[in-house]
Order: C-alpha cells, then sequence, then structure tokens
C-alpha cells in the first residue's frame, strides 16, 4: 500500500515547540499571556480581524486545550507520552498531565501502568459517530461517490476542515477486483488527515472559503511554514484560480510521481465547506482524461450540491 506523502498522518512526528510570535510584543500584556500556551495563538494583526475578536469573546481556553491534547493522538501512533503530546500541542508538560488526568476520569483517555504511556479509548468514538451518523452530506453523496468509483476504478473520498487538516469523512475504495488487477492501494480511510496547504483537497477547500476565513487560515500556514510559505503561497493562488475557472484543482504526479488527484470543493446547504475528490494512479489519471472527464464530473457534482439537489449520474 502506497502512504501519501501530503497526508498529515503519513508526515506526522513531533511537532516543534514556536514560541510567543513576536508580532505578539506590542500587544495587549494581559491578552498575550492569556494565549502564550494555546494552541490557538493570535498575532497582533489576527486580533484586529472578525474572527481573532471573535475568539476573544467566545474561547475557553480549558476547553480548547482538552481538544487539543485529543487531537494529538493519530492512528498510527496511538501510544503517546505527555512530553509527546506537550510537544504537537504547545502546552506546558504540566498542564498536559493535567488534562490527561481528567481524560483518564472521564474515559477518553487510558493510560497504560506499566509504560505510563496515553491512548484514546473507545469512548472518543462516540464523538464522531454522532457527528457523522446519518449526514445528510454522506447520505446524498455516497451513492454518487460509490458509483464513480467503480466506473473509473479509483479511490473517491470526502471531507471536511479541521484546524488546518482536511479530514475525511468518507473513503469509497475500488473493487477488489479492481484494485488486484492494478496493483494498486492506498492506506486512506474515514478518519485519514491531509495538510491543508500542502494537498489538492485542501486547495480546494481553501479556494471555497470566504476571503475573510481563507485569509486568516493563509496566515496560520504561514506561522508554521514559515520556511516553505513562498512555495505554499504560489500554488494556493493557482489552485484557487483554477477552481474559480473550472470548479476544480488537480494534482497530477506533482508530489508523488505514481499518485494523482483531482478535488473539488462542495458548498451544502445547512453544512460547512466540505470537499470530494478522486485519487488514482498517475498512469491512469492523464491531465486529458481529468478535463475530460474527472473533473468536469466533479464540479457538476459541486453544481448540483450548491444549488441544493440531488446528483444525477
Amino acid at each position: 500500500m502506497r502512504r501519501l506523502p501530503w497526508s498529515s498522518w503519513a508526515c506526522q512526528g513531533p511537532r516543534s515547540k514556536r514560541g510567543l510570535p513576536l508580532t505578539l510584543k506590542n500587544a495587549n500584556p494581559c491578552l498575550a499571556k492569556r494565549y502564550r500556551s494555546s494552541r490557538h495563538k493570535m498575532t497582533a494583526m489576527e486580533m484586529g480581524t472578525g474572527v481573532g475578536m471573535a475568539m476573544r469573546e467566545t474561547f475557553i481556553n480549558p476547553i480548547g486545550r482538552a481538544f487539543s491534547v485529543l487531537s494529538a493522538f493519530s492512528p498510527h501512533e496511538r501510544w503517546l507520552n505527555g512530553a509527546d503530546i506537550a510537544a504537537r500541542t504547545d502546552l506546558p508538560v504540566s498542564t498536559v498531565l493535567r488534562i490527561l488526568k481528567s481524560l483518564v476520569n472521564l474515559g477518553y483517555v487510558h493510560q497504560c501502568s506499566r509504560t505510563r504511556r496515553y491512548r484514546l479509548t473507545a469512548l472518543v468514538l462516540s464523538l464522531g459517530y454522532a457527528a457523522i451518523a446519518y449526514s445528510e452530506a454522506q447520505f446524498t453523496l455516497t451513492p454518487a461517490m460509490r458509483s464513480l468509483s467503480e466506473q473509473h476504478g479509483l479511490y473517491v473520498v470526502l471531507g471536511t476542515r479541521d484546524r488546518l487538516d482536511v479530514v475525511l469523512l468518507e473513503c469509497v475504495n475500488p473493487r477488489p477486483e479492481q484494485s488486484r488487477r492494478t496493483g494498486f492501494r492506498l492506506r486512506i480511510s474515514a478518519g485519514t488527515r491531509f495538510d491543508i496547504g500542502e494537498s489538492p483537497l485542501g486547495w480546494a477547500l481553501l479556494a471555497s472559503l470566504p476571503d475573510l476565513e481563507r485569509n486568516y487560515l493563509s496566515m496560520k500556514i504561514e506561522q508554521r511554514k514559515s520556511h516553505d510559505w513562498p512555495r505554499i503561497r504560489r500554488k494556493l493562488i493557482d489552485a484557487e484560480n483554477v477552481v474559480r475557472q473550472r470548479g476544480y484543482c488537480m494534482s497530477l504526479g506533482e508530489i508523488d510521481p505514481d499518485i494523482s488527484i483531482v478535488a473539488a470543493p462542495l458548498m451544502l446547504p445547512e453544512h460547512g465547506p466540505m470537499v470530494i475528490a478522486c485519487l488514482g494512479e498517475t498512469k491512469n489519471m492523464s491531465r486529458s482524461r481529468v478535463e475530460r472527464e474527472l473533473g468536469p464530473l466533479l464540479a457538476r457534482i459541486e453544481s448540483s450540491t450548491r444549488d441544493g439537489g440531488q446528483f444525477a449520474e
């Protein structure tokens, strides 16, 4: 099976601890202190935006920190110690340990008595299942996704944004005989995460957002990947232009020579921004095929859902 180089779970590792942004030097010292240990740090520029002002008024630090701790775990690193989680959340180890103790008492986290490491429990699944069970978006789109996958032998996925990631809500795999015939398999499933600035899924989703939200997220991406920001920024601008012109964007063997992807944003009534995408082997996803078949098909799904209608194959 192939690992996707642009997905965050494939590149998961201890995140370097970032200090307080220099732009906070001249900010209100009380406000700066308030956000110093939070993963949701705000720069002075962000404080002046509508998003920043809303966060200042409504953000509850203990809840945000607890969810940051829960989000530090991944399917491929089930057991973590306090230092691992502290590095990924930018929280002090002492704060992480206090939060973990509460989560253990609530039953959301289990601690191994021998190694003293932590892992999530099955109780966490209830939160995810409550969010996606009988989702109108999945109910509406899964039949079309399955038909698309079977007809073209591709992985078809549906995702939404979680901070600076795109997390998959649904993944339809090619039929087993199709995978055996091509020998091409990807390790993706519901819950797989993709970096929003490094994947076509993220580019398509960002292109569909209002300017204020897109600019805010771009600012956060720049903070996290300042050394690579010029390249990422060019990609985001190019993808935004393509999405506006065609309704989709693509990466044909650019990130991994064997993997190609085409993605389109989805705007469903009463849902947050989402993205639908096809992933497959590069030799079976030529540019002409994408521009003639796959891209327009995804754009047609997007257009149909945006108008509140059912997708007609």
